[in-house]
């Protein structure tokens, strides 16, 4: 018996991804003493553009056999 580790979507992986990091950066800036509505601003910007790097270069490569 072989067992795998279940296919998940691409996007699904960029969105947890950039939901990890945006609470890893929201929550370390809140504690750096950045204001809070800043710290937000910034987190969701960030984490909108790991949403996007991830989904557009997070692939696996193609392997040939």
């Amino acid at each position: 018996m072989h067992l795998r580790v279940p296919s998940i979507d691409q996007g699904v992986q960029a969105f947890v991804w950039s939901v990890v990091f945006f609470l890893f950066l929201w929550l370390g800036a809140i504690m750096l003493d950045v204001p809070g509505g800043i710290a937000l601003v910034l987190s969701l910007v960030a984490a909108a553009a790991i949403f996007l790097f991830v989904r557009i270069r997070g692939g696996a490569a193609p392997t040939s056999h």
